[in-house]
């Protein structure tokens, strides 16, 4: 097999170097198609990609998400200093305020609730028997005295649906929700924008106004997207600079750069013709699959420069360049492309839609690259041949990966990965699935964001909701006694959790009316026995009120579909597990059981991102191995040797376990967006690890001394291996040192390590592996007859001993 690729390899070469300026052309009228769709880009967040449409959560928030809402909510709280809210000034200010929240772009006007909301309203029992309904504050009245004030007051402390949920127990802040369309195309940017403005406007001294919830979150996201270009192209200056002090030489510095351009133009213009959107926090994938452009574009400038030395020949070192290292390179390229697309098999659309623009993206490297860059070297007039540079930074490479280049050293660095991987594996049974800590990871625990979502959930019950959906098999079930009450246990046994912070569900509003009606006599807050007189007591509270829809939020319209919501402080992996977990033991005890009656997971918040952490730890599970596995068929495949599948196994499992170490450490949770940036980034390895391997047998082939092969190979491929990644982290340096956004400077220094671990694993786990267990395929070469006059044309010794490839 090894044979015919060579032969179709060489039969490539022939072509390609016979008509270099109209493959150019080609290529290039390509690059123009993708560059007149790059204008079309769309750079925005789509809420729907993040969910695992086939996830039962996900059906049940699809199903509920217009009528008892979804995960898009906003929350607001008005907090006053000194004093309480219950001051015409104040009272006025909330009122203001959450006029502005209902009017925000996307908002659903029946789904807003605050005191001052049209939906919040004070109900009583006259004299007469009759019910009446009026708003607790009407900003049409005129100013309140001070015992209509205290009136006021009173009568909030003693509704439970207000006090404690609208009102903070300390009467100092009032909560103010609403939730947004999920349907629609939610405009995150304007939404923000507007509500911010709102902010500003009604800020005073004395007054603290917070906000928290996902569309706030990505909206603060959004305001970072100008930072982040301006980060690229810091990344892209200081690259630039690396590249002149390294090679100083024109076609070291243009080539590569160019090759980085014209593959970003085939992905960018891939990603826009097919109508999909780039997401702001996975913008670091599309930066990786440029960085490997410019790895693989300097691998060939620098063999190029090497032969060019060597020959005094532009066009053959171009075509040598081409030879070497075509083969390395579009197996590494076809490995990274096939781990990239395994992505598509992830639960989340976002990831499916990444995977196969980042595969194509990744693929096109070599037309883009592999081609061009040697093409172009060929046609392009040739570089004064300079004499060989031996750079201090060579010398300290040599001196520090040489360490293989004996049989102890060798040992001692396998040992040493050894030691490192089991530790490593121990470390990483402590990666959270899901967020690690309370807050947001993508913005700094000081943020605007995180400290607002600090103070609502200090003063409220809980700005996180978990939405569980009571269903009866006939319409009107949920008037049924026993039907209330093993809803009522449900939420008695969820109280048991001490992460919840409070509860809401049709019960509790049957035993307040039926409290009402009898003169607020707490003794008559029971579900009373007859499904008839809870009927009457749910269509008295309807009738009393003046809008359409008051029993909207606890139950639909034929009153077999209740909400039952519980409140949580944060959406950490461990708090949603918890949930979860003790929600489906309360689903099955006796006690929660009623005819007719079956109760279902889960929506809001913490559902829909139970669904998306189940959906991560697929994916995890899946993907990872997934990848690995390939890569080992493709190399086995290819070098038609197991040995060499493993080769490329042992560095990446090596990256992998000690990056997953670095995450437990660090409390960083594996979630949507560090999956993908986890498995793209191993194929790094991959890459450097075929470029070593492949230069050991080179000069295995020519040297015929295994030793002296190693280290040949760490000082020209290991060289620029490790130049390479240096590169690449000064360039990442710049996201961890200027980003204001958590996640893109946390992933930014979990690219730099993934990098340090793929590049120690290529420079010293490969070699010490070749040197202590001697691979038969690297050991015993074998060429064919054009290699082997190939290899005797390249002035190689010729007393070497070559072993022709048998028929």
């Amino acid at each position: 097999m090894r044979h015919r690729i060579t032969h179709a390899v060489h039969e490539l070469e022939t072509i390609v170097f016979r008509f270099p300026r109209a493959i150019l052309a080609a290529i290039f009228l390509v690059t123009v198609f993708f560059a007149l769709k790059v204008p079309g880009l769309q750079i925005y967040s789509a809420f729907e990609d993040l969910l695992p449409q086939s996830h039962p959560y996900i059906k049940l928030h699809n199903e509920i998400r217009g009528s008892f809402g979804g995960a898009s909510q906003i929350v607001v709280a008005l907090e006053v200093e000194d004093g309480d809210i219950f001051t015409n000034e104040t009272l006025s200010r909330l009122h203001r305020l959450t006029q502005a929240v209902d009017n925000l772009p996307g908002v659903n006007h029946n789904q807003v609730s605050s005191l001052a909301h049209r939906t919040v309203r004070k109900i009583w029992l006259t004299e007469s028997g009759e019910m009446i309904s009026r708003l607790y504050y009407d900003p049409a009245q005129p100013k309140l005295t001070g015992e209509e004030l205290a009136t006021l007051r009173t009568d909030v402390m003693a509704n439970p649906r207000v006090y404690g949920l609208m009102v903070s127990p300390d009467l100092k802040s009032a909560l103010i929700k609403a939730q947004l369309n999920e349907a629609d195309n939610i405009d995150y940017g304007k939404t923000f924008a507007e509500l911010q403005a709102v902010r500003a406007s009604e800020a005073a001294d004395g007054v603290r106004i917070y906000a928290t919830g996902s569309p706030v979150l990505i909206g603060w996201v959004y305001t970072y997207l100008s930072q982040i270009i301006q980060i690229f192209l810091y990344t892209l200056a200081l690259m630039v600079a690396l590249l002149v002090i390294y090679f100083r030489r024109l076609y070291g510095v243009m080539l590569p750069l160019l090759g980085v351009t014209l593959s970003s133009i085939w992905g960018l213009g891939f990603v826009s013709l097919m109508g999909w959107n780039l997401d702001p926090l996975n913008l670091v994938i599309p930066f990786l699959i440029a960085a490997r452009a410019m790895s693989h574009s300097i691998q060939l400038v620098e063999r190029y420069y090497f032969e060019l030395g060597r020959t005094g020949d532009s066009r053959r070192a171009a075509r040598d360049a081409f030879d070497d290292l075509f083969r390395p390179g579009s197996l590494a390229i076809i490995v990274d492309t096939v781990g990239i697309l395994v992505l598509t098999l992830g639960a989340a659309p976002i990831n499916t839609k990444m995977g196969y623009y980042a595969g194509f993206w990744s693929f096109s490297v070599i037309f883009t690259v592999l081609l061009v860059v040697p093409l172009l070297l060929h046609v392009l007039p040739p570089p004064r041949v300079a004499e060989a540079r031996e750079s201090v930074l060579r010398k300290v490479i040599v001196g520090l990966f040489g360490v293989v280049g004996s049989r102890g050293g060798s040992i001692a660095v396998l040992v040493s990965a050894a030691v490192l991987v089991a530790i490593g594996s121990w470390l990483s049974l402590g990666v959270q699935i899901g967020e690690a800590e309370p807050g947001s990871p993508l913005l700094y625990p000081e943020h605007d964001y995180n400290a607002s979502s600090r103070a609502i959930n200090e003063r409220f019950p809980g700005s996180e909701e978990l939405y569980v959906v009571a269903r009866t098999a006939e319409k009107g079930g949920l008037k049924n006694p026993e039907v209330l009450r093993a809803i009522e246990s449900f939420q008695n046994t969820m109280l048991h959790d001490p992460n919840v912070g409070g509860t809401k569900a049709l019960p509790g509003l049957i035993r307040s009316v039926n409290g009402l009606i009898h003169n607020t006599d707490p003794r008559w807050n029971q579900i009373p026995s007859d499904a008839n007189e809870i009927g009457g007591l749910m269509f008295t509270f309807m009738a009393a009120s003046p809008i359409p829809g008051a029993l909207n939020e606890y139950t639909n319209s034929d009153e077999n579909l209740a909400n039952v919501v519980f409140y949580y402080k944060d959406l950490q992996g461990q708090t949603i597990e918890r949930a979860i977990a003790l929600a489906e033991a309360a689903i099955s005890a006796p006690g929660n059981a009623a005819p007719g009656l079956s109760i279902e997971l889960a929506g809001g918040a913490i559902g829909v991102n139970a669904a998306i952490n189940d959906a991560v730890r697929h994916d995890n599970f899946l993907i990872v191995p997934l990848v690995l596995t390939l890569s080992f068929a493709f190399v086995w495949a290819f070098y038609a040797s197991l040995h060499a599948g493993w080769l490329m196994v042992l560095p990446m499992t090596f990256a992998t376990v000690l990056t997953y170490a670095y995450m437990s450490v660090m409390h960083i949770g594996m979630n949507v967006n560090t999956v993908p940036v986890i498995a793209v980034g191993i194929g790094v390895g991959i890459d450097y690890a075929i470029y070593i391997m492949n230069r050991i047998r080179e000069e295995m082939a020519a040297l015929q001394d295994l030793a002296q092969a190693v280290m040949k190979a760490i000082a020209t491929t290991g060289f620029a291996v490790s130049f390479t990644a240096m590169t690449l982290i000064a360039g990442v340096v710049m996201w961890i040192v200027l980003s204001d956004l958590r996640f893109q400077s946390d992933a930014a220094l979990l690219l730099c390590l993934m990098l340090v671990f793929n590049v120690a694993a290529a420079t010293l786990l490969v070699p010490a592996w070749v040197m202590i267990f001697k691979p038969r395929f690297i050991t015993a070469v074998y060429l064919d007859e054009d290699q082997v006059l190939q290899v005797r044309e390249r002035g190689w010794k010729a007393d070497c001993t070559l072993i022709a490839q048998p028929a």
